[in-house]
């Protein structure tokens, strides 16, 4: 069924389709409709960061930025959901088009820039989901938020969706809003985490309740900038990192037709590159915070070897498209 929908889909705009599947799944979510993409899928709990997940799988953020359709992903059988990109205000994102299929290669550009309906609608949206599973909320800073501002944004964000979030992701490894991958270095990430940190401990003493603070990276680092986020993040005593974002590399679409579109690149080409820095970074942090990882996971094979790599969950949302939910199926009865 899916294979049927999806050829009409990638007749449409990238964008178009995008926005046509997230209007099917929120209004069928909640009606006889959803049986076109539920399934059960077999229980594999595992505990990180203190939370209990169904399954090690993962919707990675970006596919719902307002969190709209969270339970029909719940019905697809992932064992955790992450919605976001949220940003304090409602931003429209970049000039269209910004959302591109490398059909032969497996992959995604998008340049899409946070487009999202601001922090206050996502917050409406998850009090009137049903969902009872982990619930990710990834956050990040307005374009117009001057980069020595971000931690403002960043606070605003974080101490609206507290109470909501079973674990937020602070996003610093978009390359789609200008300077924010800046803050993955040195002082500039000492004192995000700082601050941050600080925020999170108010925040639980307030709600009564201590929700993991985790921080999303980019593919695009040398060992030594992976190392030193490695070291940031011990210091700060944050709970656990997400590897990878999407990368500015062109490896794998070299002449394929979008290749060359400005953007984050996603999908099979981002596969070697995210495993390599889940290695690197499992290795500079020694166990010390779980690591969830995404990029390029298409299989069974793939989501095992970052288990193996280091990693304690995996993420997907590239080869969700490509292959629709029988994908989460075929991860989750694939494992060890």
């Amino acid at each position: 069924m899916y294979s049927l929908a999806q050829s009409a889909l990638f007749q449409l705009d990238a964008e178009m389709s995008h926005d046509m599947t997230l209007w099917f799944l929120k209004h069928s979510q909640h009606n006889f409709l959803k049986s076109a993409y539920a399934q059960t899928i077999p229980a594999k709990p595992t505990t990180v960061f203190g939370l209990t997940f169904q399954n090690p799988i993962g919707l990675a953020a970006g596919l719902d930025k307002n969190g709209e359709c969270i339970d029909a992903f719940d019905a697809m059988g992932f064992g955790f959901v992450e919605i976001g990109t949220v940003t304090p205000k409602p931003q429209a994102g970049n000039d269209k088009p910004r959302l591109f299929r490398i059909k032969d290669a497996k992959g995604i550009i998008n340049r899409m820039g946070f487009n999202n309906k601001g922090v206050d609608y996502l917050i409406e949206q998850v009090k009137a989901s049903r969902y009872q599973g982990i619930l990710g909320i990834n956050i990040g800073k307005n374009k117009v938020t001057p980069e020595e501002k971000a931690l403002e944004d960043y606070l605003i964000c974080l101490e609206k969706v507290y109470a909501h979030a079973s674990y937020v992701t602070v996003n610093i490894s978009s390359p789609n809003t200008p300077g924010l991958r800046n803050l993955q270095y040195g002082e500039a990430l000492d004192n995000l985490l700082s601050g941050l940190k600080q925020a999170q401990t108010k925040l639980a003493q307030q709600h009564g309740k201590y929700v993991p603070l985790l921080v999303k990276i980019a593919p695009d680092l040398t060992n030594e900038e992976i190392q030193s986020i490695a070291d940031s993040l011990r210091k700060a005593e944050i709970d656990g990192v997400i590897a990878t974002n999407t990368t500015l590399s062109r490896e794998g679409v070299e002449g394929l037709h979008h290749g060359k579109e400005a953007g984050g690149l996603s999908g099979a080409p981002l596969l070697e590159k995210s495993l390599q820095v889940t290695q690197t970074l499992a290795s500079a942090l020694q166990a010390e915070l779980p690591i969830v990882s995404v990029g390029g996971i298409d299989s069974a094979e793939a989501a095992q070897a970052r288990l193996d790599a280091g990693a304690s969950l995996v993420q997907v949302y590239s080869a969700l498209i490509y292959q629709g939910p029988q994908l989460i199926q075929r991860i989750a009865t694939g494992l060890k």
